[in-house]
């Protein structure tokens, strides 16, 4: 095992490239790409990986929700996954949609899930293999989930609100400006149509880099633990909820908490300010201060 791993509170959630690129055939593991550019896959994958766009096959668009239970069956049926199958999740922008991408699976019951710390960008960096061939699984079966976790590691906008309101912990892992209210989205993305800037009254800001290296891999578990349990006094019984623009950067802080710390109660808003900016009577603080 890589010897920083064996410090996090779930040291088998994390592979490095080395164990992938040994494993690469193993029978027991399906490889995931999910990315925010959708057209990456196409220019070179890990060997055997198949695609998921966090968009088109997690997300039911005319609801704004995630897929049915039926719909994640069929989408792991066709992907040759079954429940017993052990997902690797890897992507750009240090993993933050394989986090999501992971997350959904979890919040399906999909427990046997892992990403490859770095990403793509350090699976290149090393010089591994790379395919542009695009994997046809042989299609498995996969029960129908009983129900979706929507309770357990999922927030929606009222449990954001009463969270606000108790003063329980809520971590803004946006960047600064978009937390003060400067800006209303990161400077090299498209404005989604959020009508006001700020953060969730009470919310601390934790911007989700903290939590990586430069080269995209997580920083050692004592460096975790001086963030977010020194610095923001969380304890590992709290309930917390974090939240960005639209759940993927604070899917990767869900990550970090929930499995290199251990805490027990966290939840991801996927509504995130795309949400919360634009509702009618949503109470919104400015500046610096949690408010």
């Amino acid at each position: 095992m890589n010897a920083k791993f064996s410090a996090y509170a779930d040291p088998e959630v994390l592979v490095d490239g080395a164990w992938l690129q040994v494993h690469l055939d193993d029978p027991g593991i399906r490889i995931v790409e999910s990315n925010e550019d959708v057209l990456l896959y196409q220019t070179g994958h890990i060997p055997g990986a198949i695609h998921i766009d966090w968009r088109g096959d997690l997300q039911d668009n005319t609801e704004r929700d995630y897929v049915s239970p039926e719909g994640f069956a069929s989408l792991c049926a066709r992907s040759g996954i079954t429940p017993e199958t052990t997902v690797i999740f890897y992507g750009d922008k240090s993993n933050w949609w394989a986090a999501y991408a992971l997350w959904a699976f979890r919040l399906f019951g999909h427990r046997n899930v892992k990403l490859l710390d770095g990403g793509s960008a350090k699976w290149k960096s090393e010089g591994r293999p790379l395919s542009r061939e695009k994997v046809k699984p042989v299609p498995s079966v996969y029960p129908v989930p009983a129900r979706r976790h929507d309770d357990e590691i999922r927030a929606f906008f009222d449990d954001t609100l009463a969270q606000a309101r108790a003063r329980r912990p809520l971590i803004d892992v946006r960047s600064p400006g978009e937390y003060r209210g400067e800006i209303t989205h990161m400077p090299e993305y498209p404005q989604e149509g959020v009508l006001r800037g700020g953060h969730v009254p009470g919310a601390r800001s934790v911007p989700w880099k903290m939590a990586a290296n430069d080269d995209g891999t997580f920083k050692s578990a004592e460096e975790l633990k001086r963030i977010y349990s020194e610095n923001l006094g969380l304890n590992p019984t709290d309930e917390i909820i974090a939240y960005c623009r639209i759940g993927e950067r604070s899917s990767h802080t869900w990550f970090v908490l929930t499995y290199l710390l251990g805490y027990s109660h966290v939840r991801n808003y996927d509504g995130s300010w795309t949400e919360w900016g634009n509702r009618v009577r949503a109470p919104i603080a400015k500046g610096d201060e949690p408010g």
